[in-house]
């Protein structure tokens, strides 16, 4: 048989395959089950040994060449059909972008950042705890025993079970729980701040069963009323980013501190808002109380385990959605969890607006 004119027949058909469904058809009638040149490899075992050692390495080149062949053409093949798709596909670069990303920073989650940023600049720490929490840490240390009037001020919800020590389990009302838990854990000296989610039964514009607070606490020697001040009147006027802001501390109770201060700033309407700065003593002004604050009781640092005659020290809280709404112009605190998208792309910030003192800590998007 003439092993070379079959190869050139084979591989000049291989050569003029047009597309890759011709060139399998090839490949099934060369090396397939039936294939021609398999043929010829099942002749093998009929032919003498010196017939096989003559004629074998023939019929092996034959298909090693075919073989060959058929790849080369079927990349060849491949190539030409992705060149012809990229050069059909293309890409229009000119297309507009959005003019801005979808979605926005929620106000409650910036002014987080925002408070955390102006504390962290006065050396505070930012401490967490857990949102079910015991009676013992969210009354009973804070000076607030289970026959205390003051528990009547925060209506709480209650858990049907106890821990495993025998306590009742809630929902805390505030943050100050983290204020123990820290002195607990870390001892004194102590300076932190606690903002986080709480939860009270209550419904209307200005209050949600689920709300924001931010607590701070300074636990350290010789503290006194006057540091308070200047805490608090720093704190306000980086918030606010504004150097008119006037304080007035009026006398207060709370259970957790001795003496007891609520704090106002004085305020203007301009606008139909509520605008911070100047006294509110000052014509066209008034008085709005934005936090309560005092010295820490010595019984809630003896709770903590520290030693009161050795540690004194400071707290404040505040409800971060009211500072939101006092500092952004918004006038219904239940809006902050309607989830309204034209609300949330009113009142959104950039997610790229990052809160810095150097570059100011409250920007609207």
């Amino acid at each position: 048989m003439d092993y070379l004119a079959t190869g050139q027949d084979a591989l000049s058909r291989i050569e003029a395959a047009s597309d890759l469904d011709a060139l399998e058809a090839l490949r099934v009638a060369f090396l397939g089950k039936q294939g021609s040149i398999s043929g010829l490899l099942k002749t093998l075992g009929k032919m003498t040994p010196d017939e096989r050692k003559e004629e074998g390495p023939k019929i092996h080149a034959l298909r090693e060449s075919v073989t060959a062949a058929l790849a080369d053409r079927k990349a060849a093949l491949e190539g030409a059909a992705l060149e012809a798709r990229l050069a059909a596909e293309t890409i229009d670069l000119s297309l507009p972008a959005p003019e801005m990303p979808r979605g926005s920073v929620h106000p409650i989650a910036q002014v987080m950042d925002e408070l955390a940023e102006v504390f962290a600049d006065m050396g505070f720490a930012v401490a967490s705890g857990p949102e079910i929490e015991d009676d013992w840490h969210n009354f009973t240390a804070l000076n607030m025993p289970e026959t205390h009037p003051a528990r009547a001020m925060h209506d709480t919800f209650y858990f049907p079970d106890k821990d495993d020590e025998g306590r009742d389990m809630l929902l805390r009302t505030h943050t100050s729980p983290v204020q123990i838990r820290a002195m607990i854990a870390q001892g004194a000296p102590l300076r932190i701040i606690a903002p986080g989610r709480v939860y009270r039964s209550d419904s209307d514009a200005t209050h949600t069963p689920m709300f924001h607070q931010i607590e701070g606490l300074v636990i350290d020697k010789g503290i006194h009323l006057g540091h308070l001040k200047w805490t608090l009147e720093t704190f306000l006027k980086a918030y606010f980013e504004r150097e008119d802001i006037v304080l007035r501390l009026r006398p207060s109770y709370f259970p957790f501190t001795e003496p007891s201060v609520e704090v106002d700033v004085g305020y203007s309407q301009q606008g139909g808002r509520r605008v911070v700065g100047g006294s509110g003593d000052a014509p066209g002004h008034a008085w709005m109380e934005v936090l309560g604050s005092g010295m820490v009781n010595r019984r809630v640092i003896a709770a903590a385990g520290l030693d009161p005659d050795e540690w004194q020290g400071f707290a404040f809280g505040t409800g971060v959605d009211r500072l939101a709404m006092l500092k952004y112009g918004m006038d219904d605190l239940r809006a902050f969890f309607d989830g309204d998208v034209r609300w949330l792309s009113h009142y959104g910030f950039s997610a790229l607006d990052v809160p810095t003192l150097s570059g100011g800590v409250g920007t609207p998007a």
